[in-house]
């Protein structure tokens, strides 16, 4: 295994995702990943796939507001498979969020999957605090597109942007 990221003990780690919006739960593994790693680069995912609510570039700039407090913490986004995103950054460790036993299924694929397509690649899997176990961006959007309370759900600059979107509602 090719260990360049590794050498000099610094640890350089991907935590990729939609981020569409960022919640508490994904502060939560982005504050602890980078605890334990030197670096972290939070990727956003622009998946043509997919109907965001926000843009790639709203995203970003939530995350980055949002972590603005966390020194070793980098914002960033791609359109390519993760594979080639790591590559591109000769990075070899993604991290990923588990809620529950149903996310690992899937987890578990795709961190497969990607072993076979960057065999130098590792992934790492975080288990949510179970105070943030049901959460998840779809929950949210849904709450707030009808106007219920978000505030304990994602970060403030997070729900001000919500409200943008939604409309404002008393």
């Amino acid at each position: 295994m090719n260990q360049s990221n590794w050498k000099h003990g610094i640890t350089v780690a991907v935590y990729p995702g939609s981020f569409d919006p960022v919640t508490n739960g994904h502060l939560d593994i982005i504050h602890r990943a980078a605890k334990v790693f030197d670096k972290l680069i939070v990727a956003v995912l622009n998946n043509s796939s997919k109907n965001p609510l926000f843009t790639v570039e709203e995203r970003v700039e939530l995350l980055r507001q949002v972590t603005k407090d966390v020194p070793n913490v980098e914002i960033d986004s791609f359109r390519d498979l993760l594979v080639n995103y790591l590559k591109s950054r000769d990075v070899h460790v993604v991290v990923r969020g588990l809620r529950a036993v149903s996310d690992f299924e899937l987890e578990l694929q795709m961190a497969s999957m990607n072993k076979k397509l960057h065999s130098e690649m590792e992934t790492f899997f975080m288990t949510s605090n179970p105070t943030y176990s049901y959460l998840s961006s779809s929950i949210v959007k849904e709450i707030a597109r009808f106007h219920g309370p978000v505030t304990d759900l994602v970060p403030d600059e997070v729900e001000q942007a919500l409200k943008r979107k939604f409309g404002s509602n008393p």
